[in-house]
């Protein structure tokens, strides 16, 4: 096409051939459709898989790839990340896109950012890792050595659920110019070869192996980078922009170069949707499945893309970038050309950037689609509201363009903008601000960073000139309506009042009126809300004050205490982290790597996303794609199935449901039988009924779509554990424990207390879906599966007696998982049951992967647990007697729910001794997703529930925390309530040291002293102990392994264990590699599968490496067995030598390994309730101290310092221990502070995608960081004297918890709320500022209360 003219014919317009570049080379495409993403493109046509799919919604940044353009307004290449999940492919034409494979290779050289992430430890599971190294690559193409604030930017759109953020961290701020790396590179002498074949750098030290000083990594060479192609730099400099049209299957995508082009296009097709960076309609398509017939891009439209300023404000291009804005307007504000009060709304505006999304979002989003989209709870339009900024609209068919203010009016309904039919936005301008104006933005929301607003709000006064009266007040909300809303009576009613705190009291009243919310109100929260909104204009009140004070206008001055409401926190990270470990065992040879922190084994695959998980397989020939149909009820009669138009969608294959199972449609998960496809009713929403199989996953989504189901509802409808226990809905299993007699030594206790505690569940959210590709034989029935599964040989049983086949006949193969977190554990049942089933059905190979939104519904998560305690103790503060009843929410099937309320039972006691227990406990059968595994496996709860009663004995009795717990914890050769004696209790070593380590007892009055100046930012401390017990008193503890010696002297090694992120592969090479006597360097292990190492158990309870590790030694030692009298003979042969002779002798160089956890044996007597016998193998100890500071304002917090001592024994890795233990940490601190799956009262689950679902990103790490390992701590349960760590970690972030209710102590102190206040696990800001209990909370504490809204429910509740 040719440069646009006047009133093109684009009906006529024939469609254009797509050309960009990816990673240097050429691409063409003659038929590209508008609807396939970039990431599809790359991944599945070109086969660069290191791009992942994590959330399909530009949250999870897995995706993130580097575009680079010519910008022919500035004459000159720009780079910037962007999510390659929501880009579309026709969007890059004229680009060169680079992915991470572009960047470097194992086979060729490392990039900087890959080498030093691997070397640092910063990846564990792998499956984000490519999208992190591509948002740290493309900001060093933009600035080669960036500061820490710009880096920790950089990564706001990326999330990691593995390392705990803190090691990625560490890395790339090797790139802010302190440190640069050796410039010998790899001739540096750590990095000298010895005679042994290893390096120095692993020569018995405990240097931290993540900080730079102890890590040699190469110089960053910009010169390296690669060129923008050279042939696209000369026709992008020398052609103008040429239009373009391409048109799909179902859209088509046009993209005008000049106004009058674009409101032509809008003319001709009013409805079609004007879209930047795809960043709103994107997720509309890949979450909900829709599509837009036709999409203009106004993209390289230049009259929209620039920013202009002249005397009474900013003019802002509808298409300009939330990145372009906020540098071009901190540019404005930084060049000294404007009077600072000038700029106020600039600055709010750049402000709120920060928390605006990612880089990725900030990047390819526009102002004019900010806008547009019309969000209720839009981070810019009240700042562009509250400073009465006016936008700028062109009719096709209009000589003027319109003006608008944007006010009230402006937004009239939800989702809708006063636009008329076939407008287009152009501009908004933003005036200036005058001499006796202030202006404030603010946001609250779940996350820190890169999250929408729950509540956020612009605020601008104007004051009569040289006074403080007010002349003119504008506000604005969002999150309080429908529509981003202005409080107008209060506006109206502030013009003549004086700057007092009688003006705010008055305020506060009007605003609780104009922003009223029902109880029902979508987004819930109503009273946090409303406080929220209250609490923002106190902020604002109290700024402006102080702004009055210092010009003169207001005499007293502002008190110490109220100017923390307004003073700016923080927000980056420090690096003052520390590790510290056990050195290596003195005289330790060099290549024994046992007690070493060498890196991930697949470190380097892992950065340049070579690591392959199941969707990266290359596609079998005429493969198949499956997606499931599932239920849209949570408890219902199936009455029809219709599956007519499914039928004749395009590329449709078949549909699968029970009647095709040619074994057994019910199987055994955890002993309960459940249906693999619904046959009568369903029993919750995401219930698998069926599944469409068709040619592509596009065409197998669409079709799925249309498949009608009719149900007939069945009542009672059980959601919740209230509800359960109203009902008596309850699975066929309770539990008791006794010990002692509690009921009589209640009697005789001092003080007696009761209480009641909640504790929300989680998801999961690993990084990598569940997904499964089975691959059938032409033989015998045969059928070969991949699947990322924890449990290979559940997944083999399942598969065979699904089919009706033996299961010699099939084989499952597991190569790594991108995150578990017990998650696999069983629910990948629900992805590969059908798969198999369509498999065997088509004869084909067929694969799914489930989308993010498909697996937090379908999948489940973390059980919910309600607690009623009532414990008896003595005056001096000993305990006497507990009586605990334990309540979870197990969903619609058993799944893992008796186990882990048993293990939830067994911790009730934490480390603390209880003469007199009595613990009752249920599970509660609802009408919601099975809930089942999860890295914990009830000890989270159970901690949250003793430390909760433990720390209001505390309070009670006026005795410091630390106190209490130090009185109670166990002695060595104490007996636990289930009766197992203690032995190397090592709990109050690890209290001991934490407490000296951070300095606690100092620490304590330095928050003192902070919370007597500070009235309105409170901190607060907690040190929370640990003692975790490892593995279960069943039969079914044992691992197995399979080494194989080749005649090169090479090995390969296979274990029954799965490689999820853990590192296991890792230390199971390094117990091989000691055994064996040989370099890591001649072991491979390739996955595990049930064709080398059979009848293994689920890779979880942190027991794999006890259980697999001995299993290797035992398979190395009876090989070495056999080599011992050559050895003897020839003890001068090299290892290659000698398995050469081994070999010529006939001696057989191959062995499997087999281990049986000795000793274990539980007798739990149903009756009495007494349990005798080894219930835990050993025990991991730990105790962690944090620190917090929270907004009391708006319930925000930050975590300012969180040390651990953790007890490993001896670690076989002590890198890869410490980042289990970070990463376990953060995870767990998303539970109990952040994480809050919810549902609707009818039971759909709203919290379905990183976009209403928050885990923790970079900013929620703590702000120092320090891990310990405990020294001279032994263990002769286990491998080498090691100890389990995967889970224990998680349950130490209970200390944030407690640190915050500390907090909060403070605050209710201040407004005279004295006393015990139970505060339930998660700490949301929410839960944290209406515990705080001020003026502002009582105002809205009457929603419950009303009469008119008795009969209404709230939006959500917890399950």
């Amino acid at each position: 096409m040719g440069k646009e003219e006047v009133s093109i014919d684009w009906e006529a317009m024939s469609s254009d051939v797509l050309v960009f570049y990816v990673n240097g080379k050429k691409i063409i495409e003659k038929s590209p459709d508008p609807e396939i993403t970039l990431l599809t493109y790359l991944r599945v046509k070109l086969r660069l898989t290191g791009s992942k799919l994590g959330c399909g919604e530009g949250g999870c940044g897995a995706c993130t790839v580097m575009i680079s353009k010519w910008d022919h307004i500035n004459r000159k290449i720009i780079h910037f990340s962007a999510n390659a999940c929501l880009a579309q492919v026709v969007s890059v034409h004229g680009c060169a896109v680079t992915t991470v494979e572009g960047i470097g290779s194992t086979k060729t050289k490392l990039h900087a950012v890959q080498e030093r992430l691997a070397k640092f430890h910063g990846s564990q599971c792998g499956f984000c890792t490519p999208g992190i190294v591509m948002s740290m690559y493309a900001l060093l193409r933009n600035k080669s050595v960036p500061s820490a604030e710009d880096i920790e930017e950089c990564l706001q759109g990326n999330l990691c659920r593995c390392t705990g953020y803190r090691p990625i961290l560490s890395a790339l701020n090797t790139f802010t110019g302190g440190t640069s790396g050796c410039p010998m590179g790899i001739e540096c002498c750590k990095n000298k070869q010895v005679a042994n074949g290893t390096s120095d750098k692993n020569s018995l030290s405990n240097d931290d192996p993540h900080s730079a000083e102890s890590v040699c990594f190469s110089k960053y060479e910009r010169t390296q980078e690669i060129m923008f192609p050279p042939d696209l730099l000369i026709e992008s400099k020398s052609e103008e922009l040429k239009i373009l049209k391409f048109v799909g299957e179902r859209v088509t995508w046009f993209r005008p170069t000049s106004l009058q082009g674009l409101v032509e296009l809008k003319s001709i097709y009013p409805d079609a949707q004007l879209v930047n960076g795809n960043t709103e309609i994107g997720v509309e398509a890949n979450v909900r499945g829709r599509y837009f017939k036709y999409i203009v891009t106004p993209l390289d439209v230049k009259e929209l893309k620039t920013i202009s300023v002249d005397k009474k404000g900013v003019n802002i291009g509808s298409s300009c970038t939330i990145s372009q804005i906020k540098e071009e307007l901190q540019s404005f504000i930084d060049s000294g050309n404007f009077p600072k009060y000038q700029t106020q709304c600039l600055e709010s505006l750049v402000e709120m950037i920060y928390w605006f999304a990612g880089d990725q979002i900030r990047n390819v989003a526009a102002i004019g689609g900010n806008i547009m989209t019309a969000s209720p709870i839009s981070d810019l339009n009240p700042i562009l509201m509250a400073n009465e900024s006016i936008a700028t609209f062109r009719l096709h068919s209009r000589a003027k363009d319109r003006q608008v203010l944007m006010d009230q009016s402006f937004f009239p309904i939800y989702r809708t903008t006063c636009a008329e039919k076939g407008e287009v936005l152009i501009s908004v301008h933003l005036p200036f601000n005058a001499k006796d104006q202030y202006m404030k933005a603010y946001k609250q929301s779940k996350r820190r960073e890169d999250d929408i607003a729950i509540v956020n709000a612009a605020m601008r006064v104007v004051f009569h000139p040289g006074t403080c009266k007010v002349l003119k007040f504008v506000a604005a909300f969002g999150g309080m309506a429908a529509t981003s809303v202005m409080p107008e009576n209060t506006m109206q009613n502030m013009i003549g009042r004086d700057w007092n705190e009688a003006l705010l009291d008055d305020v506060l009243i009007w605003l609780r009126k104009d922003l009223p919310l029902r109880l029902d109100a979508p987004g819930g929260m109503v009273e946090y809300r409303e406080s929220l909104a209250a609490s923002f204009f106190f902020k604002f009140f109290l700024y402006v004050k102080d702004c009055l004070i210092k010009s003169g206008l207001v005499e007293n001055s502002l008190s110490t205490q109220n100017v923390t409401a307004f003073a700016p926190s923080n927000t980056i990270h420090v690096p003052m982290s520390t590790r510290t470990w056990q050195d290596a065992t003195h005289g330790q040879p060099h290549d024994d790597m046992v007690g070493r922190p060498i890196q991930h084994v697949s470190g380097y695959k892992h950065t340049t996303g070579e690591a392959v998980y199941v969707d990266d397989m290359p596609t079998f020939s005429d493969e198949l794609y499956l997606w499931l149909v599932t239920s849209s009820r949570p408890h219902a009669y199936i009455k029809k199935v219709d599956i007519s138009k499914a039928v004749t969608c395009k590329g449709f294959v078949t549909y699968v449901d029970h009647r095709d199972v040619p074994g057994t449609n019910e199987i055994s998960i955890c002993g309960d039988l459940c249906e693999v496809f619904a046959t009568r009713k369903v029993t919750c929403i995401g219930q698998t009924i069926g599944a469409v199989v068709a040619d592509t996953q596009a065409h197998a989504q669409r079709a799925a779509q249309t498949v009608k189901i009719d149900y007939e509802d069945i009542s009672p409808l059980i959601i919740t554990i209230e509800d359960a226990m109203h009902h008596q809905s309850y699975f066929d299993i309770s539990k008791k424990l006794v010990h002692g007699d509690a009921i009589t030594a209640m009697a005789t206790c001092d003080h007696v207390i009761e209480g009641e505690v909640r504790i929300g569940g989680q998801e999961h959210f690993y990084l990598e879906t569940q997904a499964c590709i089975a691959v059938p034989k032409t033989e015998d029935g045969e059928i070969e599966m991949f699947c990322s599964s924890q449990d290979p040989s559940m997944l083999q049983r399942t598969t065979a007696t699904l089919l009706g086949v033996e299961a010699n006949k099939v084989v499952i193969r597991v190569k790594r998982m991108g995150g578990g977190f017990g998650g696999k554990e069983t629910r990948f049942l629900v992805v590969s049951n059908p798969v198999a089933v369509a498999a065997h059905k088509c004869g084909k190979a067929v694969r799914c992967m489930l989308s993010r939104k498909e697996d937090m519904i379908i999948t489940g998560g973390r059980h919910p647990f309600f607690a009623k305690y009532k414990v008896g103790f003595m005056r001096d503060g000993k305990l006497a007697a507990l009586i605990l009843d334990l309540y979870s929410n197990g969903g619609n099937t058993l799944d893992h729910s008796e186990s882990v309320l048993i293990k939830a039972i067994l911790q009730s006691d934490n480390c603390y001794r209880m003469p007199n227990v009595l613990i009752r406990g249920k599970i509660c059968k609802t009408n919601i997703s099975t809930t089942n595994a999860f890295r914990g496996f009830g000890t989270p709860q159970a901690i949250m529930i003793v430390e909760t009663w433990m720390t209001r004995i505390a309070e009670s009795l006026n005795m410091t925390h630390e106190q209490l717990r130090d009185l109670n914890m166990y002695k060595e050769e104490d007996v636990t309530h289930f009766n197992q004696k203690l032995d190397s209790f090592q709990a109050r070593r690890c209290w001991e040291e934490v407490i000296e380590k951070s300095k606690m007892v100092q620490r304590k009055e330095q928050i003192a002293q902070f919370n007597q100046q500070s009235r309105w930012h409170k901190r607060g401390i907690a040190c929370i102990p640990l003692q975790y017990g490892i593995g279960y008193p069943y039969r079914w503890c044992h691992g197995g392994a399979l080494v194989h010696v080749y005649n090169d002297g090479s090995v390969y090694l296979s274990h029954g264990g799965t490689e999820m992120g853990q590192g296991l592969h890792t230390k199971m090479l390094q117990v091989a590699g000691r055994c064996l006597g040989i370099p890591l360097s001649r072991i491979h292990t390739r996955e595990t599968s049930t064709a080398s190492v059979p009848n293994t158990r689920s890779t979880a309870a942190s027991f794999s490496t006890d259980l697999n590790g001995m299993a290797v030694k035992d398979a190395c030692d009876t090989i070495m067995e056999r080599l011992h009298p050559l050895r003897k003979q020839y003890p001068d042969l090299e290892w290659n030598d000698l398995i050469m002779k081994a070999y010529n002798e006939r001696i057989c160089l191959s062995a499997t390994g087999y281990h049986k956890t000795p000793g274990m044996f539980s007798a739990w007597d149903a009756e009495t309730g007494i349990v005798e016998g080894r219930t835990a193998c050993y025990f991991s100890y730990g105790a962690a101290v944090s620190e917090v500071e929270v907004d009391c304002l708006t319930g925000d917090h930050v975590v300012l310092q969180t040390d651990i001592v953790m007890d490993v024994g001896r670690s076989i890795n002590p890198a890869i221990d410490i980042g289990q233990i970070e990463g376990a940490f953060v995870q767990g601190y998303g539970l109990f502070t952040m994480e809050e799956p919810l549902h609707t009262p009818g039971g759909q689950v709203i919290t379905s995608g990183p976009g209403v679902y928050k885990i923790p990103g970079f900013g929620d790490c703590p702000r120092k960081f320090n891990v310990h390992l405990l020294r001279n701590s032994d263990n002769d349960r286990a491998i080498y004297s090691s100890k389990a760590i995967g889970e224990p970690p998680l349950c130490l972030a209970s200390s944030v918890f407690f640190a915050i209710k500390d907090a909060i102590g403070f605050a209710r102190e201040e407004s005279g709320l004295l006393g015990w206040f139970q505060l339930d696990s998660p700490a949301t800001s929410e839960s944290i500022r209406m515990a705080c209990g001020d003026c502002f909370t009582k105002q809205h504490e009457h929603h419950i209360n009303l009469k008119e809204e008795k009969h209404l429910t709230s939006w959500s509740i917890r399950a």
